[in-house]
């Protein structure tokens, strides 16, 4: 598939998670089978623009293409002007944010927000469109099935949507109402692809090859985006490519190679955050990979506990030491583990 001029290697995608996605872990995720990946959002206010936060997000050196860096706001000339910003930085492809269910977003009016004002909601898009539009930079959009049950309009606004020039849309299987609880549905995805001629993608609750597969069957889509069930495991996305290509499961993980993708994700997370400050946003990070693993929790505690990169970094080596020794191949989380872990 192709997202305006870029062709798309394979159709299983990293979702945006801001505080989440940096730029190491997507280009984890991308050498490990993911085949496009969209960064964490940026405020499109423009007295936020160059504050530290907003910097190290829109920081994609040595990041592979095509960067696609997503916007939030309520202001359609707002986000227009902070569209263009981002194509000076290094955008090739924008995306507009209505699905982000936080309350501190969704107060604003911004976010899943914005599906409650549908005529709002399209003036963003077309403002973003014709901003990107004479650069050649193509938009895209994300959202969700709706406010709350009683109001699904996704349908609606991805009509529209892509009437008004977005060249993809990626609709959550929830409502903001839902934020990520209870289950994903995608009947909602399913009615927006038989309507659209615009690549639709699905997500929400996509957690396993299998789960993968029936998502494509039943909706049609055509591509997949996945995040929670990803962190931890930024394999996941390969292993998906895998079965779907094949029919079969890919083996898992050398448990050295594991140790090798943690280990280079917290280099560059280091580098990126600086030492003190990235010791403590690494935590997260080692926990979600360790977490459902032998002795995990115990490692996880100990590394909260951590204040410099060098102790984590001598913490995750043995924790993989010492597991390594006894399982070559990573051993299988059970659920109860990757569900506390998630």
């Amino acid at each position: 598939m192709r997202i305006g001029a870029h062709e798309i290697r394979n159709p299983v995608f990293l979702a945006p998670m801001a505080g989440v996605t940096d730029r190491p872990l997507r280009s984890l995720c991308r050498r490990l089978g993911a085949g496009y990946a969209v960064g964490e959002m940026l405020a499109s206010k423009r007295e936020l623009w160059h504050t530290p936060k907003s910097l190290r997000r829109a920081d994609h050196s040595g990041e592979p293409g095509p960067i696609a860096v997503q916007i939030v706001g309520v202001e359609a000339s707002q986000m227009a002007d902070a569209a263009r910003l981002n194509i000076d930085r290094g955008a090739q492809i924008i995306d507009i944010n209505m699905g982000c269910p936080a309350k501190k977003v969704c107060q604003r009016w911004a976010g899943s927000a914005l599906m409650q004002d549908e005529a709002q909601a399209l003036r963003i898009v077309e403002a973003v469109v014709g901003a990107c539009a004479p650069r050649g930079v193509p938009v895209t959009l994300k959202m969700r099935t709706g406010w709350c049950r009683a109001a699904r309009n996704a349908p609606a606004l991805a009509r529209a949507a892509e009437a008004a020039g977005i060249a993809l849309v990626t609709v959550h299987g929830r409502t903001r109402e839902q934020g990520y609880g209870g289950q994903a549905e995608h009947d909602t995805v399913a009615a927006i692809k038989a309507e659209l001629r615009i690549p639709v993608v699905a997500n929400g609750d996509i957690d396993s090859p299998e789960r993968a597969r029936e998502v494509l069957a039943h909706t049609g889509a055509d591509a997949l985006m996945i995040g929670r069930a990803a962190l931890g495991r930024p394999w996941l996305f390969g292993q998906i490519v895998h079965f779907l290509e094949h029919g079969t499961h890919a083996p898992p993980p050398c448990t050295r190679d594991v140790q090798r993708w943690l280990l280079e994700q917290l280099h560059e997370h280091y580098g990126l955050y600086g030492e003190s400050p990235g010791a403590r946003s690494a935590r997260k990070h080692i926990g979600w990979a360790v977490r459902p693993l032998p002795g995990g929790e115990a490692l996880r505690e100990r590394v909260n506990a951590l204040q410099d990169a060098r102790a984590q970094i001598e913490a995750v080596t043995a924790f993989f030491d010492a597991l390594a020794a006894r399982h070559p191949r990573l051993p299988a989380a059970d659920d109860e583990a990757r569900q506390v872990a998630a």
